[in-house]
C-alpha cells in the first residue's frame, strides 16, 4: 500500500484566493493536477490565470486556502522552498536575463542544486531534449527568436529538476509552426511522467494533450471538463473565449 504523499495528486488547490493590493482576483479555486497528468486552465485575458500560477509558486500570497504538493502543504512558503519542493514556473514572456548566454540562462534554472554533476546532467538533457539550444548555448538570449527564447524558458525550468510545471501561454505570440514545436515539447514532458499545469488561450491546443480542462472567469472556475466537450460547447466558447 502507497503512503499518502505517494498516492497524492501532484497538485492540490482548496478554496484559493489572492490577488494585489486589497482586491482579490481569485476567489475560492479548487481543482487537482494528478501524477503524471496534464491540467490546462483557459479563460479571458486579464481574469486570473497568471495569478493562479503566481500564487501557486509563491510569487503571490494566498489570502485564503491551501496549496499542496505531492500532498505536503506549502500555502505561504517562499517561492524558493516552493521550488524546491519540486515546482518549476515557467512564466508568460519567458523572463530572459537578455545579456547572458543562452548556458548562463539554463544553469541560472539549477541555483538550488549544489552537485556540480547533477547540474551537468540536467544540462544535457536539456540539450538534448531541445537541440536548438545546445546551438545557441554560447548565444545571448536578447538576440533568440521567439520560439527559441520559449523553449529556453521551458529548459530552464526544467533545470530545477522539477517533477510538477507550471507553463504559462507558451504558444503565446508564435507562429503556428513554432507552436507546434513548442507543443511537441510538452507532449514528450508529459510522457515522460512530469505533471503539468498549462495555461493557453486556445483550448483547441491542448485537445489531444490535456487530461481535463477549467474555464476560469473573473477569478472563478465556471466549467471543467475534458477538452473535446468544452469544444463542442459552442455557447461556452462564444461567451468566454471570443468563438
Amino acid at each position: 500500500m502507497r503512503d499518502a504523499a505517494t498516492s497524492a495528486p501532484a497538485l492540490s488547490v482548496e478554496g484559493l484566493a489572492s490577488g494585489y493590493a486589497g482586491r482579490n482576483v481569485l476567489t475560492g479555486l479548487g481543482f487537482e493536477v494528478p501524477k503524471g497528468g496534464c491540467v490546462t486552465i483557459v479563460g479571458p485575458n486579464g481574469h486570473g490565470k497568471t495569478t493562479l500560477l503566481r500564487t501557486i509558486s509563491g510569487l503571490l500570497r494566498a489570502r485564503a486556502g491551501r496549496v499542496r504538493i505531492d500532498g505536503r502543504d506549502v500555502t505561504g512558503l517562499a517561492p524558493n522552498r516552493i521550488a524546491a519542493a519540486g515546482v518549476a514556473h515557467v512564466p508568460q514572456g519567458d523572463l530572459l536575463f537578455p545579456q547572458m548566454t543562452v548556458a548562463e540562462n539554463l544553469l541560472m534554472g539549477a541555483y538550488l542544486e549544489t552537485d556540480a554533476g547533477e547540474i551537468a546532467r540536467r544540462l544535457a538533457y536539456v540539450y538534448g531534449l531541445l537541440p536548438k539550444l545546445a546551438e545557441r548555448r554560447d548565444q545571448i538570449a536578447a538576440s533568440l527568436s521567439g520560439g527559441e527564447r520559449r523553449m529556453a524558458g521551458i529548459g530552464r525550468g526544467l533545470m530545477m529538476g522539477a517533477d510538477l510545471l507550471l507553463i504559462d501561454e507558451p504558444s503565446l505570440g508564435l507562429a503556428p509552426i513554432i507552436i507546434e514545436q513548442i507543443y511537441g515539447v510538452i507532449g514528450a514532458l508529459k510522457a515522460e511522467g512530469r505533471s503539468i499545469l498549462l495555461v493557453e488561450e486556445n483550448p483547441a491546443r491542448v485537445a489531444d494533450l490535456a487530461d481535463a480542462i477549467h474555464l476560469l472567469d473573473n477569478g472563478a472556475l465556471v466549467w471543467s471538463g475534458a477538452p473535446q466537450e468544452l469544444l463542442a460547447r459552442d455557447e461556452l466558447l462564444a461567451t468566454y473565449l471570443g468563438g
